[in-house]
């Protein structure tokens, strides 16, 4: 039974009609009890259709505004937008807002003689992702030292957005050439801040839930869920416990990974400070907050196009189909394949079946790998490697 019907019988539990028919016959119940001496009240009458329809329509736009959109939202499963933030704050929880991510990337440059300045502002950019350019920006200017090859800058993305988290490898063009730099890149460990998106209606619902859980405020799995997933990028259903106390009686770890990207050492030491170090923890607990463990795998999927395409037409389609295929291991955002999680059996045939759906081009593609099997860690490409057949 959907929602709506479910409101709908609730209303007639109550002793409301629901329907046109209904509404015109308590009407016409009503003018018989008033004993209303009207002569000209038959079906074919028109003063009589008239009078009908004003009393029946507003009432029946009344009680379909009760059941589509009032009752609605006062339920947390159902409630939207504004009326679901009321809801939330009714248990002291706010939607969390956007945020733009902060990282960092490695510039490489041609000689290690001299020393060489990355100016504040310099952008550096993703590939284009399914019809979408991704763009960093340096946020101080950051000066090699004589001898050094390699330096770390700090970066903003431009806009707010968990969409920026890409993984790494992504962050690798300059679109304005910097003298004497040869290379930019994001590594595994770039995110200092997750970028995220304003927290969507879903997230937010299943927060309200496990502040309901946590509300005795005893330091069960719920408490300490209701705050990790208060930290942005975070969502309730990406924190994971370990309760077999693997240092002991009173101990457990809390797992933590992002919808895309790797969380950094130092974001996960925030976590871990606003438990330990604020006192939020039970007496005797030994809570570990620790990114989740991550399995890498060789991948290799032979594609095959259908005839007849040009060249450019080809290779786009190999690059869409990498492009995908990253986003099932958490890559980018920018498809919406199935994911890969912890504890779960991931399925290339399924993988398969989404490609053929996303690019009519397509018309067959075979994987090295059939499943991938997950316990308590996040599977990650090692290497992908897309050919045509």
């Amino acid at each position: 039974m959907n929602e709506q019907q479910l409101f709908t019988d609730l209303v007639k539990e109550g002793g409301l009609p629901t329907t046109e028919a209904e509404v015109q016959a308590e009407f016409e119940k009503e003018v018989d009890a008033e004993d209303v001496a009207f002569t000209n009240d038959s079906e074919v009458s028109p003063w009589w259709r008239m009078v009908t329809a004003l009393i029946t329509k507003p009432v029946l736009w009344l009680i379909q505004a009760l059941i589509t959109a009032v009752m609605p939202q006062m339920f947390v499963k159902t409630a939207k937008g504004a009326f679901l933030d009321l809801l939330a704050w009714g248990v002291n929880l706010k939607r969390k807002l956007a945020a733009k991510a902060l990282g960092q990337v490695q510039f490489t440059r041609a000689t290690t003689a001299g020393t060489l300045d990355v100016p504040a502002g310099t952008a550096v950019q993703s590939a284009n992702i399914n019809g979408r350019v991704y763009t960093l920006r340096t946020t101080e200017t950051v000066t090699f030292g004589d001898g050094m090859a390699t330096a770390l800058a700090p970066v903003e993305a431009e806009e707010s957005g968990s969409a920026y988290n890409l993984a790494a490898g992504y962050y690798s063009v300059l679109p304005v050439l910097l003298p004497g730099i040869t290379a930019v890149t994001n590594l595994d460990d770039w995110l200092l801040q997750p970028g995220a998106d304003e927290e969507k209606d879903d997230d937010l619902r299943a927060r309200i839930r496990t502040q309901f859980l946590a509300v005795n405020q005893w330091h069960t799995d719920a408490v300490y869920r209701a705050l990790i997933s208060g930290f942005d990028g975070v969502a309730a259903d990406n924190v994971y416990f370990d309760s077999d106390a693997p240092r002991g009686p009173g101990s457990a770890d809390a797992y933590v990974m992002l919808e895309i990207g790797t969380p950094d050492a130092a974001f996960i030491a925030s976590i871990q400070s606003k438990i330990t170090d604020e006192g939020n923890h039970g007496h005797g607990d030994d809570l570990q907050v620790l990114a989740m463990p991550e399995t890498q795998h060789d991948v290799t999927a032979t594609i095959y196009p259908l005839a007849n395409l040009s060249g450019a037409t080809v290779d786009q389609l190999k690059a869409d189909v990498e492009d995908f295929i990253r986003a099932a291991f958490r890559g980018n955002q920018d498809y919406a394949p199935t994911l890969v999680r912890p504890w779960s059996r991931f399925s290339f045939s399924f993988l398969s079946g989404e490609l053929h759906t996303q690019f009519p081009l397509l018309h067959g593609v075979d994987f090295n790998i059939d499943y991938i099997v997950s316990q308590m860690a996040l599977p990650r490409l090692n290497s992908l490697t897309v050919t045509l057949a």
